[in-house]
């Protein structure tokens, strides 16, 4: 990683000179978002970053939409304009986890983010921080720098990106306490870089004659790809006069460019600053190689010709469909568990890379359509198909039943016959794209736009592309749905439904279970009602998380149920004999229990362990303290284990708390530590009703993308007698 020498300066001396700078420089505009957008352009310059960012997130907190950039390359913006709150990306982390992440390299970038340096495979360094309103996150910002200019993030950097930092917050708060807050727009705003001084005159001057008398050709593009100057000579190879190309993207001008080879090149020069090249074959059949040489403020492009004959088409001609685009759909759909997450990532990804409006999914079950999820359409209109036979009489049940896509570029394309259903949304053009899901064709997959469309052979190709790769992963989500609620249906079946009504005891009980993708946990909980005044609480946690340990967990369940319901037997031999049932099972797994046994005309619990977290006793109107039980070994190892009873006092006010390892667990925290901090907690929350102190309790459990584990958590109060 490189040094940046020239950052060395402590933030106090020039940090703020930058910062006060920015408020002599506002644009016109919403005063908030144009000093945002100085901010974040100043702050680029004043770190030698290239490339900067800003997202925000919507409304619902569910997708992080970018609200200004600068320097990011025009192919890059769309794809990245909006990011799922859930996405692995270093924007997205900042904001989950409410801290910096700072990646050096490209190396850094595949360990911690394979998908985004798959896409992305550029030598360059990324720090994004999450912006904070009010006390929660609202978003963050992003620079980059090329790795061959990456700073090593000193006092200087540190000091601009955390002054930066406070002074967005800042615009952000005082715009919310003001009721002007920055509105969430689904467009990004493209900056400017700072200008650099004046050059000199007649040195403009040279450096035109200089490009104008080389026979090769010589083109100035900026970051969207405009061309901004060109010579004869490249005029000549782009095939248009110099005056019909100015202004335009230089791959939608010339076709030999189109295709997804040039583009990624642009992408690789602008992101990584460094330059590259690429052979591409023209459309007179001579090989030009395309050298491009970047800067933060745009690429020249020098053209030359190789005096080779093109071979075939190649990447002359356009491709039958954006294979970056495709490859960033399928990146993103790797992560994708359920049909509401297949939907929302292909339906982001088109609203990017086609300007798709609106999107609707829909299956065929016994042969009606069901509508799967949908972004942009109406309730109203998804109400019309829902329900509709799948047959020939509606477009969407034709191509379901043909697996034929079917394109209508305006009102009059699609006639008088199919227009009535369509138009509460008040939609211009549309496309009816089949689903394959298990080489059945079962469903059909609906876009929309809002103006007249005109679908070229390349992009109704790119449509298919995705719709079948929009198929795959509905195919895959709906086998995980059906396995996953059919798991936890059994899990939740063998927890009790309901606690048992004991006079002189409140109860609460809660269960969380573990993130979806983990597989299903063996956390359980049990009250047993002796008599009037007496009772037995049990929790317990099986090793694993799959059907077999769902299934253990219901079989010691009910072996300690069985057993605790006998009078003579103190919570030490019932675990003997839950013990002795798990041997006898032979199964590999093993379990940790807690059992207690409550007398409330006593006003005391005897308590034994078999290897479990030790349960928390808050005393009336004090402190809660972990109850220090004699542990046992976990149930399944030692066929002679023995579980000491202690019997410990359980007074009118009193709460005891018994939990699963979920809740305290997180990695790099002591065991103890973990517990003490659950026993603050508990201490802190004072009387409140239980069910409320459930909550609180969950609510400080170690926060984690992926939870591996269940929570179950059962609460106990003595309540004193009127």
């Amino acid at each position: 990683m490189a040094r940046v020498g020239r950052r060395e300066e402590p933030m106090l001396s020039r940090g703020t000179e930058w910062l006060s700078a920015s408020h002599r420089l506002r644009p016109a505009g919403p005063p908030a978002t144009s000093a945002l957008d100085e901010t974040l352009v100043r702050a680029a310059r004043a770190t030698g970053a290239h490339i900067g960012m800003l997202y925000l997130l919507d409304a619902d907190d569910e997708v992080l939409l970018m609200q200004a950039q600068l320097g990011l390359p025009g192919p890059m913006i769309g794809q990245w304009g909006r990011l799922r709150a859930e996405a692995g990306v270093p924007a997205t982390v900042a904001v989950r986890k409410g801290e910096r992440v700072w990646v050096p390299d490209l190396e850094e970038l595949a360990r911690r983010f394979p998908a985004m340096a798959f896409l992305v495979p550029y030598h360059f360094s990324v720090l994004a921080t999450p912006l904070r309103v009010g006390g929660r996150v609202a978003g963050s910002w992003v620079l980059m720098w090329s790795s061959s200019q990456a700073p090593r993030l000193g006092a200087y950097e540190l000091g601009v990106v955390d002054e930066a930092t406070r002074r967005m917050q800042e615009l952000l708060t005082e715009a919310a306490e003001e009721g002007q807050r920055p509105s969430v727009t689904p467009q990004p705003r493209t900056l400017t870089p700072l200008p650099s001084p004046p050059s000199d005159v007649g040195r403009s001057l040279a450096a035109f004659g200089f490009a104008d008398r080389l026979r090769d050709g010589c083109v100035s593009l900026d970051l969207n790809g405009h061309i901004t100057y060109l010579n004869d000579p490249a005029a000549a190879l782009l095939g248009g006069a110099p005056t019909a190309l100015l202004g335009r993207v230089v791959w939608e001008a010339v076709d030999w460019l189109r295709g997804p080879t040039f583009k990624e090149r642009f992408r690789h020069a602008v992101v990584g600053q460094q330059p590259t090249f690429c052979r591409l074959g023209t459309s007179g059949g001579t090989t030009v190689e395309a050298r491009l040489h970047p800067d933060p403020s745009g690429v020249s492009l020098h053209l030359v010709t190789t005096g080779q004959t093109a071979l075939g088409d190649g990447s002359a001609h356009p491709q039958p469909h954006h294979l970056h685009e495709l490859l960033h759909l399928a990146a993103t759909l790797t992560r994708a568990l359920t049909v509401r997450q297949v939907v929302e990532l292909v339906s982001d990804h088109m609203m990017a890379a086609c300007g798709v409006q609106s999107m609707a999914v829909f299956l065929a079950e016994a042969g009606r359509l069901r509508a799967l999820g949908s972004h942009g359409f109406s309730r109203e209109l998804l109400d019309r198909f829902d329900g509709l036979p799948a047959d020939f009489s509606t477009v969407t049940g034709q191509v379901a039943r043909t697996g034929e896509a079917r394109y209508f570029g305006d009102r009059q394309e699609m006639g008088d016959r199919y227009q009535p259903a369509l138009d509460p949304d008040d939609m211009q053009a549309w496309a009816f794209l089949p689903l394959s899901l298990s080489d059945r064709l079962t469903g059909t997959c609906i876009v929309a736009f809002q103006q007249p469309h005109r679908f070229t052979c390349a992009e109704r190709a790119t449509l298919t592309s995705l719709s079948g790769m929009m198929a795959q992963a509905l195919d895959r989500a709906l086998l995980y749905e059906a396995k996953d609620n059919a798991a936890h249906c059994l899990q939740t079946s063998l927890l009790p439904r309901r606690l048992p009504e004991i006079d002189g005891l409140e109860t609460a009980a809660r269960y969380v279970p573990a993130t979806r993708g983990v597989g299903i946990g063996g956390d359980f909980y049990d009250l047993i009602r002796l008599h009037d005044h007496a009772a037995v609480a049990v929790i317990g946690d099986v090793q694993g998380h799959n059907l077999a340990a769902a299934a253990l967990m219901g079989q010691v369940r009910t072996a300690i149920h069985a057993t605790a319901t006998d009078p003579d037997a103190d919570p030490g031999t019932v675990l003997r004999n839950a013990n002795r049932l798990l041997l006898d099972l032979d199964t590999d797994l093993f379990t940790s229990c807690l059992l207690l046994h409550l007398d409330l005309r006593l006003r005391a619990f005897s308590v034994a362990n078999a290897g479990h977290p030790p349960p928390l006793l808050r005393a009336p109107g004090g402190v809660a303290e972990p109850v220090d039980v004699p542990p046992g070994p976990l149930l399944g190892i030692d066929p002679d284990a023995e579980y000491p009873t202690m019997q410990v006092p359980f007074s009118p006010g009193a709460v005891l708390a018994l939990y699963t390892d979920g809740l305290i667990e997180a990695p790099g925290v002591y065991l103890g530590d973990a517990i003490a901090r659950l026993a603050a907690h508990l201490t802190k929350a004072g009387p409140q009703p239980l069910h409320s102190l459930g909550e609180a309790m969950l609510d400080q459990a170690p926060a984690t993308e992926q939870r591996g584990d269940d929570i179950a958590l059962l609460l106990l109060k003595h309540l004193p007698r009127p």
